[in-house]
């Protein structure tokens, strides 16, 4: 058998059908479409039409809520933190701040602040200065010797508030 000798099985390809070639040819005139109207035109979809019946979408009641205030904090985990001042990307005497964790690449941008998160191993004396704090990254922070100063600890009644007011 030679390259040029390949084919595909007999009936295993059809040709397309060419729609709107006169009426002889079982697809003319209309091509299949219906007759006139906005479907029967090209590019046209009417999602969630259902021919003057209410569509499902609004026949079902709304769940759920958007809070519009909400605070749209970066996430950074304490192993990450750890992670940068390995590589020197933050120094060891510095407080960490939301700028300082942009210039290292931590987080692209500031949003609405930072929120500190406890996952991974943190060995560094540092001061950080974030808008929230879990509970596990300050008893991990202060465990090795440093300070969380938080604008809001979630799940912590007052540590950190007065220390970020002053």
């Amino acid at each position: 058998m030679k390259l040029n000798e390949l084919h595909d099985n007999v009936g295993a390809t059809k040709n397309r059908m060419r729609v709107g070639r006169g009426i002889g040819s079982g697809k003319g005139k209309t091509g299949g479409r219906g007759v006139k109207g906005q479907k029967a035109r090209t590019g046209v979809a009417i999602k969630g039409f259902e021919g003057g019946q209410m569509p499902l979408h609004r026949r079902l009641p709304k769940r759920g809520f958007n809070n519009i205030h909400a605070a749209d904090l970066n996430e950074v985990n304490l192993g990450r933190v750890q992670a940068a001042v390995e590589a020197g990307k933050l120094d060891k005497g510095a407080t960490v701040t939301v700028d300082s964790l942009v210039s290292a690449g931590i987080i692209a941008r500031p949003r609405d602040g930072v929120k500190l998160l406890g996952v991974g191993d943190f060995s560094t004396k540092l001061t950080f200065e974030v808008t929230r704090a879990s509970k596990s990254a300050i008893e991990a922070v202060e465990k090795a010797g440093g300070t969380v100063n938080v604008a809001f600890a979630s799940g912590v009644s007052t540590r950190g508030k007065a220390e970020a007011t002053a």
